[in-house]
């Protein structure tokens, strides 16, 4: 639960740094690159939340199940959690980000006005970050637990 709260925390803040930096209105037309940067503090929190496993539960020892069983839990905990972190994004930190990348979007030729609406909305993001938060968990879990399995 604590790893996952501050993985809960971390994704919220990167949001609102998002928005401070300009990537949700002014530099939208970059934010599809620098959002990705995310990742980086996501495999962190993994990377720290499996050694705190091995060191505080496993006494210094952990197999590569122990340490992917240990992510996956992390995992469903966002998973579960995500449906409201993408609205409270949506709500409260960004709400006019979805009508500025529908803009962007239908301006670059991208999309039409109707596939833009029908892309950039709270629901259609809920969808999106609920599948996309266990793939993106299990593939962590996964390569993390590789480098802090210890025998």
């Amino acid at each position: 639960m604590k790893w996952a709260f501050f993985f809960i925390m971390m994704m919220l803040l990167w949001m609102v740094m998002e928005k401070l930096m300009g990537l949700h209105d002014v530099y939208i037309d970059q934010h599809a690159v620098y959002t990705n940067f995310v990742a980086i503090p996501a495999i962190l929190i993994y990377f720290f939340a499996l050694r705190d496993k091995r060191e505080r539960f496993y006494k210094g020892k952990m197999t590569y199940t122990q340490g992917l069983f240990s992510g996956l839990i992390i995992t469903a905990i966002v998973t579960v959690i995500t449906p409201a972190l993408q609205f409270v994004t949506s709500t409260f930190i960004t709400p006019e980000y979805f009508q500025n990348a529908s803009e962007y979007a239908v301006s670059q030729g991208m999309m039409s006005a109707e596939q833009a609406a029908e892309y950039f909305n709270t629901n259609s993001y809920i969808i999106q970050a609920t599948i996309g938060a266990p793939i993106m968990g299990i593939m962590t879990s996964l390569i993390v637990a590789g480098f802090t399995k210890r025998a």
